[in-house]
């Protein structure tokens, strides 16, 4: 699974659209990135750019906007509404998917510290990437703005993370942060109110509401400090509003850490204090991007609310997630335009597993050698442990088990984490073939290029025997979940059992000849001899853990 991050620099230039667009067209020259949004604001004289891609993309396409930034943006003509001291003002990276909030950490260093070396102006880390506590708040870092910078820079306190002490008039500095994504969300009210609407976003942003007293006033500590009451979520930001097009009230929410507030806390929280005071939420809206992990995380909670599996499809998911939280309320909400990791998917290649059944056999009976044994040994897999997965979801329905519907959930999430990377697989062993003849179509006329060739067979081949195994193993490990539905499960339903440990154990032996075969022309035996060893015994293994389970499915067919 590829790792994703995000990056959202924001350019210190709102106006020239011609500036903006030499920023951005070097962002897009780097492979792997995809350009999400480009929002420019005149008043602010300021621009936010979105992009995602792997790390290390990432990571060069924002060090070569901040350099082109430092080319054709002069900071010491710059006028705008909006708080900065520097022609790249922020650059924050952001975890999308497959990638922790340390691993994203060391990039946004790793990239501060380049930019200091390179471009040579000050450079401040915040948030997570923060070196110290006080600069975790943007805020703080960027106190005395571009203005106050020549004074700041002599303070041994403010002493940049990265990057010369100097003032640069013509770039200012830059503050490179790793964050958790920010979503913005609203929520719709019964209600045409603002007043109201604004009520229930005072109960719940984390900045709360002033505290007054009895005549209204607001309470002051001893030192003259305005005293709030709290809100009841962390990380939030909220207002109230009326959309004259939609003709009703808003709770508009800033989630600024959805690790901390996820989107459908936030939804049910505000369904609670609307209720307090009468009102009734209608729905709801999704402003921008979301990850795939925020939406699932949604479907699964209010699945779960219900007593229900959460072992079905991603896409299943997504549906319950939508009409949970009325996403559709105001305007349709199409996944593969609002969530990052459907914009980011490559279409124009068609997958095997988007074929349908017909389509596909019709592919592996074609004079096409792929795709071949290994794929089909993938999708046997991905059918067998589908067949338990059903068991564990019909169990988790069966009328008098109310009370064990967690646990048969518990078996049907493994289920499908197994059947979806099985199912990528069957893409994945019809590529490591498909690289195998790459290699050899390579150039041979010099002793060089035959050198560079044989090598690429040799890791080509070498991936071609991992591929099979992974399905080995995979498959292999779906059959815990057969034997413990022909123990445990629908006694209605331990025939599917049954077939699920007879596709798997296939799966298991044919993959087996796929790491064979592909092995025979490896010239490098350590790697060979381990992988077929290693392969025999999950084979061997496979083989008696079907002839249990289907001791178990038999002695419970009565005939």
């Amino acid at each position: 699974m590829k790792q994703l991050i995000e990056c959202v620099p924001n350019f210190s230039e709102g106006r020239n659209l011609s500036v903006i667009k030499q920023i951005t067209d070097v962002i897009e020259s780097v492979s792997g990135v995809r350009l999400l949004d480009v929002d420019p604001g005149e008043a602010t004289n300021r621009t936010v750019v979105t992009f995602v891609g792997e790390p290390e993309a990432v990571c060069e396409a924002a060090f070569l906007a901040m350099k082109k930034a430092t080319e054709v943006i002069d900071m010491s003509k710059h006028k705008g509404a909006h708080p900065r001291f520097g022609a790249t003002d922020v650059c924050p990276l952001i975890p999308i998917s497959n990638i922790s909030m340390e691993e994203v950490v060391v990039f946004a260093r790793k990239l501060a510290e380049r930019v200091g070396k390179e471009l040579n102006y000050p450079v401040y880390c915040y948030e997570f990437a923060a070196f110290e506590e006080k600069r975790q708040n943007l805020a703080n870092c960027r106190a005395g703005e571009y203005e106050g910078l020549p004074q700041k820079l002599q303070s041994q306190e403010w002493k940049p993370d990265f990057g010369p002490a100097t003032f640069v008039p013509k770039t200012g500095a830059t503050a490179v942060g790793a964050r958790n994504f920010l979503v913005a969300y609203n929520v719709n009210l019964n209600t045409t109110s603002t007043r109201r609407a604004n009520a229930i976003a005072f109960d719940i942003r984390e900045n709360g509401r002033p505290k007054l007293d009895a005549q209204g006033k607001g309470i002051k500590d001893e030192n003259g400090n305005e005293i709030r009451i709290p809100g009841t979520l962390k990380k939030t930001k909220a207002i109230g509003w009326f959309i004259k097009e939609f003709g009703i009230a808003q709770v508009s929410i800033n989630l600024t850490d959805i690790t901390v507030t996820s989107v459908h806390k936030a939804f049910e929280e505000t369904c609670r204090c609307a209720e307090l005071r009468g009102v009734r939420v209608i729905g709801s809206e999704l402003v921008g991007l979301i990850p795939l992990s925020s939406i699932l995380e949604a479907g699964k909670y209010f699945l779960r609310k219900q007593k229900r599996s959460v072992g079905i499809s991603e896409e299943e998911i997504i549906k319950i997630a939508v009409k949970s939280l009325g996403l559709n309320d105001v305007k349709p909400f199409n996944p593969k335009e609002k969530i990052i990791e459907y914009i980011l998917k490559d279409d124009s290649k068609q997958p095997l597993i988007k074929m349908n059944l017909q389509e596909f056999a019709n592919e592996t009976a074609s004079e096409s050698p792929a795709p071949g044994g290994g794929s089909i040994a993938a999708y046997l897999g991905a059918l067998g442990v589908s067949l338990g997965t059903m068991v564990a979801n019909l169990s988790s329905h069966k009328q008098g088990w109310d009370e064990r519907w967690e646990e048969f959930s518990n078996w049907a999430e493994k289920g499908q984490i197994l059947k979806e990377n099985l199912l990528n697989l069957v893409d994945e062993d019809t590529n490591a073939f498909n690289k195998i003849m790459e290699a050899f179509g390579m150039p041979k006329n010099t002793d060089e290029e035959k050198s560079l060739r044989t090598e690429a067979i040799q890791t080509a081949t070498k991936y071609a025997a991992e591929v099979p195994f992974k399905v080995m193993k995979l498959s292999f490990d779906s059959m815990e979940i057969m034997k413990a539905m022909a123990e445990i499960g629908n006694p209605n339903s331990v025939s599917d059992a049954g077939v699920g440990a007879l596709s798997a154990r296939s799966a298991v032996l044919g993959a087996y000849l796929n790491v064979k075969i592909n092995s025979a022309s490896l010239k490098d035996k350590d790697f060979v001899n381990k992988i077929l060893s290693h392969a025999e015994e999950v084979k061997n293994a496979a083989i008696k853990f079907e002839n249990e389970i289907l001791e178990i499915v038999n002695s419970k067919i009565n005939v």
